[in-house]
């Protein structure tokens, strides 16, 4: 049996996205990270790629609609978090045919989890018409980045996290991400961001931009304070032979005192668009020019995330594309 996770730059069929919903979630923030969430959903579905936005009741909808492009499709869901990368579903393709993998979900290590969230993944799954093998191993998708060759990138704070698989080894779950989603090689970096409430997810990050070519932040300033993570992580990666890119990091952002965990790697790469979320920083320009020049057949545009971010994560961390079963590689 051959089996392949696609790279979020194959082609996609459609993009999922969840609409903030939860004032709890977002205080002070939520009708500013409404309007970014509206924003993202709507240059994705300008740029010609359908786009399924999340709703969670009829005001919730009404806002919504107020705010979005006309060719955006609202979906009611019975949903918590917005973050469809970690509750959604993991499309493969088994032997050229396309399924979804459905791993256990505990709210990010127990701390986040709202009615729903374990149960978004296998109903979306269901209504795409895919078949669903569940396993329950607990895994979001943020913390796993493929190439589309069986090579993936993660983070040991994350996966051998003890809140996640405490049963598990790391042996074992390398077993498991190959059997459910054909890694092969796990490329195991050190630490994510510093306050990233997923316990440090890959996709805030590294991301893989090509086949065995991964992104990485380097710092910019003295009091960048994922400086240190940064080096580590490139050093892993080469020293795995991976080809590493440096991008610019935004630099040390604060919210009320408190170190914000915000990265330009947590773009989102749709079929004609590449997203990247913006801070405010004075380094976003230059981030933003530096993710472009990767995607040289696609347009790249930065749009304001930092309501976003007040939630707990970006653009890639609201979305989950559906790979197209017409083109796999």
């Amino acid at each position: 049996m051959t089996m392949i996770m696609p790279p979020e730059w194959a082609p996609q069929d459609w993009l999922w996205i969840g609409f903030p919903h939860l004032a709890e979630e977002w205080p002070g923030w939520l009708e500013p990270a409404q309007e970014q969430i509206a924003a993202f959903a709507s240059a994705v579905a300008e740029s010609g790629q359908a786009v399924r936005l999340l709703v969670r009741d009829e005001a919730n909808e009404a806002r919504a609609r107020a705010l979005v492009s006309s060719k955006v499709t609202l979906e009611r869901r019975v949903y918590g978090d917005v973050w469809l990368r970690d509750t959604g579903p993991l499309v493969v393709f088994e032997n050229g045919t396309r399924t979804a993998r459905r791993f256990g979900f505990n709210g990010w290590g127990g701390k986040y989890l709202m009615p729903g969230d374990q149960e978004i993944g296998a109903q979306l799954a269901r209504d795409a018409g895919l078949e669903i093998t569940a396993t329950p191993m607990i895994l979001e998708g943020g913390a796993v980045d493929g190439d589309g060759t069986g090579l993936v990138a993660t983070t040991e704070q994350c996966l051998l996290n003890p809140n996640r698989n405490p049963h598990l080894s790391r042996a074992d779950i390398e077993a498991e991400l190959a059997a459910q989603l054909g890694f092969n090689r796990v490329l195991w970096l050190g630490d994510g961001l510093i306050n990233d409430h997923t316990d440090g997810h890959v996709d805030n990050l590294a991301r893989f931009v090509g086949p065995n070519r991964l992104v990485v932040p380097e710092a910019t300033g003295a009091d960048d304070p994922n400086a240190e993570i940064y080096v580590d992580a490139a050093a892993r990666a080469e020293a795995f032979g991976v080809e590493v890119v440096r991008i610019p990091s935004p630099g040390l952002l604060t919210r009320d005192g408190v170190v914000e965990p915000a990265s330009y790697v947590n773009f989102a790469i749709t079929s004609h668009l590449v997203v990247v979320p913006t801070f405010g920083s004075p380094h976003d320009a230059d981030g933003v020019a530096a993710i472009a020049a990767l995607f040289p057949d696609r347009d790249t545009i930065g749009l304001p995330g930092e309501a976003v971010l007040a939630g707990g994560g970006g653009f890639h961390c609201a979305s989950q594309q559906m790979p197209s079963a017409l083109q796999v590689n």
